[in-house]
């Protein structure tokens, strides 16, 4: 996966391929598709919520610019295997808080990210749009919206980054944002990045969908 896939794919920030040639995928799908857990694809978690293909992930993580010590905040976090690989990235020192709006989901994550050891993470259930507080170095959302919710932007520190598909009618397309003010005064100024086109479940909830069906 990480040679034919990741790296062959562009992906070159040597701590996401080694953070995603460590966490074992397959813990966190169910056993019926677990034969296909490193197959170039999404594949179905339940609840109607998917895993993203492997390459997705990493690109996410490799904007995200993770280096150890960050306090990160994902919003989306399904099965928690994304939360697995950011929990990799932050060592030493620093923590991911996943919020994940299907309960059940997000029992299941915690568990298993509990069982493996990755003491970095904290699962919480809810809306992370909308329903966090505290400064972030880094934030990922994994559900395609179709504007980039003001509360995360806000959450940022100076310098932050945000990565999150945005939804068009053509594609989802996966961007990465970066917080370019000091903090000090006014509303906070970003400057964006497209990385690529992609296709995401919808964000449901107050800064995204009403509904699953777009």
């Amino acid at each position: 996966m990480v040679e034919s896939q990741l790296r062959s794919g562009g992906i070159a920030d040597e701590r996401v391929l080694a953070a995603m040639g460590e966490v074992p995928r397959e813990e966190f799908v169910p056993r019926r598709v677990r034969r296909n857990a490193y197959a170039d694809g999404a594949l179905p978690i339940g609840h109607g919520q998917t895993i993203s293909q492997p390459w997705v992930v990493a690109a996410i993580c490799a904007a995200l610019e993770l280096s150890g010590g960050e306090r990160v905040l994902e919003v989306g976090g399904g099965s928690g295997y994304s939360t697995a690989v950011i929990a990799s990235l932050v060592r030493p020192g620093g923590t991911v808080r996943s919020y994940e709006l299907v309960p059940e989901l997000a029992e299941r994550a915690a568990q298993t990210l509990a069982r493996l050891g990755y003491a970095e993470a904290d699962v919480l259930a809810g809306d992370g749009a909308v329903k966090n507080d505290g400064k972030f170095d880094a934030i990922a959302v994994h559900a395609a919206t179709p504007q980039v919710p003001g509360a995360l932007v806000g959450s940022l520190l100076p310098g932050g980054r945000l990565v999150l598909p945005l939804a068009t009618n053509r594609a989802d397309v996966l961007t990465a944002f970066r917080r370019i003010d000091d903090g000090s005064v006014g509303e906070p100024r970003v400057e964006r990045r497209k990385i690529a086109e992609c296709r995401f479940v919808p964000l449901l909830g107050e800064s995204g969908y009403a509904s699953p069906d777009r």
